[in-house]
């Protein structure tokens, strides 16, 4: 079940309305229906997978609870990674692996039989085997005590809001919330009504919209040079960001609604000065979890420094690969942790630049400079995601660059604008309403970053908010791309 579906839009009322009537201690079980109702609209049989891996990590956390700190609560550990990562590689990077050996055994002319193993990739299973992973994890480190109330622990394994594209949760943060009584509170709904509407502005105004484009140039990618390939990435960057951050908007409000917190997962990251900052503003719930369980846990920057810059890069690579089950994903995850190994090496020399430069360092345009570049160094590494295969990714940024060398030189204006445009098949109008539809993201995104905002509210300001939001629904009703557009992350 998409959030931009109809299917939705009568589910989620019916579940606000009798989860409002129902006494608050059953609430959870009505939760729990939903969410396994919510999952098992996409293909019923999957339900199976979330429901073994929740009855793994209950029992093991029970375990480990009744064992002293220590290694020998390890085996009950090593059972919930295996059973959690065991599906995941079975599920996402089976074939993939397989492929490679395949190919790998040809080249040497060695018989290589393997068969694929032909089963569609479960929604949203990184997202959860991640969610109960962590949870394993906190338990074994006693940080946390386990839950000993087997429905919410499958509710929190399950939270339809955030099931199948995150925020990925931490257990400490949304188990204690489901043992909060939850009255009708109108500022709270209409806030979470406030972020839904954002989330699908940003969806199917922006994102579906930009997905168009998109697709025919990468889809494409020997039939294009120049402006197409150069614009195409550009929309690809604001057509991701976008579709993610929409769904995140919409889980959030969503999950408001029906009185929950879930975790900020994007903050404004393409007004990043660094990599690094981009890193703590984008894809938040992913990029904390595999610091405090991956990057930590390899000693972190706590180690002689090869070993850290050693832990970092593995840890980019690793989430690169996370992403998808293709070799484009591990460039990209490596095209970061290369950003930010290099940036720790030339620390010095950047510290001494600095003192050399005649712009003060908190200037607004040295500021500029540092987003512009952060966005680009972002913006290269976005090709290797965007593209089929790694042949692909290196045939668009010969294109882009070569034939956009062409173009300039000629200074033909227009025949850069029937390759930008009526070449990739797109009415002039579609092109211009992309553009503007990034345009109002972006000064949306600066605003709310450098903007003054009243607080409290006077009445004058939730006037125009009113406004503001009336407009957002008026745009998406005119100028919204449907078609029920998967979002992306659904493929991770």
């Amino acid at each position: 079940m998409l959030f931009n579906s109809l299917q939705f839009l009568v589910f989620f009322p019916i579940v606000v309305l009798i989860y409002f009537l129902m006494p608050p201690k059953h609430r959870w079980v009505l939760l729990l229906i939903a969410s396994y109702y919510f999952y098992m609209s996409w293909k019923p049989e999957y339900a199976i997978l979330i429901a073994g891996s929740t009855v793994v990590d209950y029992f093991v956390a029970l375990r480990m609870a009744k064992i002293p700190e220590g290694r020998s609560r390890r085996p009950y550990l090593i059972l919930s990674l295996a059973t959690n990562l065991g599906l995941l590689f079975a599920f996402k990077y089976f074939n993939f692996v397989n492929d490679s050996l395949r190919e790998f055994f040809d080249r040497i002319d060695v018989f290589y039989d393997v068969p694929a193993f032909d089963v569609l990739l479960p929604v949203g299973i990184s997202f959860y085997t991640f969610q109960t992973l962590g949870y394993s994890i906190d338990v074994y480190r006693g940080k946390i005590e386990p839950e000993r109330h087997f429905g919410r622990f499958a509710l929190y394994v399950s939270f339809f809001p955030q099931l199948v594209a995150g925020p990925i949760e931490r257990a400490s943060q949304l188990l204690p919330q489901f043992y909060r009584e939850v009255d009708l509170d109108y500022e709270r709904i209409a806030s979470g009504v406030r972020q839904i509407v954002w989330g699908f502005f940003k969806k199917v105004v922006v994102a579906d919209r930009l997905a168009i484009y998109v697709e025919s140039v990468y889809g494409s990618p020997e039939g294009f040079e120049g402006a197409p390939v150069i614009i195409a990435t550009y929309f690809f960057a604001f057509q991701i960001y976008c579709d993610f951050s929409g769904y995140s908007d919409i889980a959030i409000g969503t999950a408001r609604i029906l009185g929950f917190d879930l975790m900020e997962n994007f903050r404004r990251p393409y007004l990043s000065q660094s990599i690094s900052e981009f890193w703590r503003r984008w894809h938040i719930s992913l990029s904390t979890w595999f610091r405090d369980y991956l990057y930590i846990s390899l000693g972190g920057n706590r180690v002689a420094r090869s070993r850290h810059y050693t832990n970092l890069f593995l840890v980019f690579v690793i989430s690169g690969i996370w992403h998808g089950a293709n070799w484009t994903f591990f460039v990209w995850g490596a095209i970061h942790g290369t950003y930010l190994v290099a940036a720790l090496v030339l620390a010095p020399l950047r510290a001494r630049l600095d003192g050399l430069l005649p712009i003060p360092r908190d200037s607004r345009i040295r500021q500029g400079i540092a987003i512009f570049v952060t966005f680009h160094l972002a913006l290269i590494a976005w090709v290797f995601f965007r593209a089929d295969s790694l042949g692909d990714a290196f045939l668009l940024i010969h294109n882009g660059f070569s034939g956009l060398g062409h173009q300039l030189a000629a200074m033909d204006i227009r025949t850069i604008y029937q390759a930008s445009v009526l070449a990739v098949g797109i009415p002039k109008m579609e092109f211009v309403i992309s553009v503007l539809a990034i345009a109002f993201v972006f000064g949306a995104d600066c605003l709310a970053e450098w903007g003054r905002s009243a607080a409290p509210l006077s009445w004058s300001m939730r006037i125009l908010r009113l406004a503001w939001y009336d407009l957002l629904v008026l745009i998406i009703v005119l100028f919204g791309a449907y078609g029920q557009q998967q979002f992306i992350y659904f493929q991770f």
